[in-house]
């Protein structure tokens, strides 16, 4: 165990929380384990809350790739990236001093805006007009023009993330182990000037997509980076691709990703 007995803890500060957080920390102390506060010194990152706080805790410490990401459910609520609730915090323990764990590995994909910012997303990365009216991108699969978009705006989301924005826009529901991307429309307008797809597309994991903003005056639409709004003054272009990066999180054996997806929504 010794390789993997160092622990760093990501979750909002709260009072009701912290009582509870304070009760790990004697357990995982109690059970041979080493908290740290700086995250690059972990071996295990453990995000105590919900999936938008896994996500912030895997944007925070920098989609490290030589560690391990832990969910923590804070509520009984289902969760798509934590497989623990606070009350079987033991059982979790348990699992990593027998070693009897799996690793489940979640696709990334990487962004860059205006060919100077660079950023990753586990979930997706949403584009929408910061102005009431609707927003124009021209879309390119592979450096080839393939439609000229007219709409709210559009939604790119990696497997895992084809639960969240995505699936509530009618995207489909798309299995992690398939290294892939989905593109989603939001409210597009099809008319004799303007026409989309329609529907969902799904790209391969070599494709390359790249989104260009008609400048219109609506240059600055917001870009939303999994659950993390980015303010940036003039965006021209967007690129985006899957990345060579995966998210390593532990798992429960006999608790597959569609398990999940069951508990979640049927």
């Amino acid at each position: 165990m010794d390789e993997r007995n160092n622990l760093y803890f990501y979750y909002q500060k709260e009072d009701e929380l912290e009582n509870q957080i304070q009760a790990l920390f004697r357990v995982a102390e109690e059970n041979g384990f080493q908290l740290v506060e700086d995250h690059h010194k972990a071996n295990i990152i453990v995000s105590v809350g919900g999936d938008g706080t896994f996500l912030q805790a895997v944007r925070k410490t920098g989609f490290r790739q030589d560690c391990l990401y832990m969910g923590i459910n804070q509520a009984d609520a289902p969760s798509l990236y934590g497989d623990f609730h606070l009350n079987t915090f033991q059982e979790m323990v348990d699992v990593i001093k027998n070693q009897n764990i799996e690793v489940r590995r979640f696709p990334v994909i990487d962004v860059k805006i205006n060919d100077d910012i660079t950023s990753h997303c586990l979930n997706e990365l949403s584009i929408r007009s910061a102005l009431i009216k609707s927003i124009v991108m021209d879309v390119f699969i592979d450096d080839q023009h393939f439609e000229k978009f007219r709409g709210d705006g559009l939604i790119v989301a990696t497997p895992t993330g084809s639960t969240g924005y995505n699936k509530s826009t009618h995207g489909a529901v798309v299995d992690p182990k398939l290294p892939c991307i989905q593109v989603t429309e939001l409210a597009s307008l099809n008319n004799n000037q303007f026409r989309t797809l329609g529907s969902s597309f799904i790209l391969s994991g070599d494709r390359k997509l790249k989104l260009e903003i008609v400048q219109d005056g609506n240059d600055h639409p917001i870009i939303g980076l999994d659950n993390e709004a980015f303010p940036i003054q003039t965006i021209k272009q967007v690129e985006i691709a899957l990345s060579d990066k995966m998210i390593k999180t532990v798992k429960l054996k006999d608790n597959s990703y569609w398990d999940r997806v069951k508990r979640t929504f049927l």
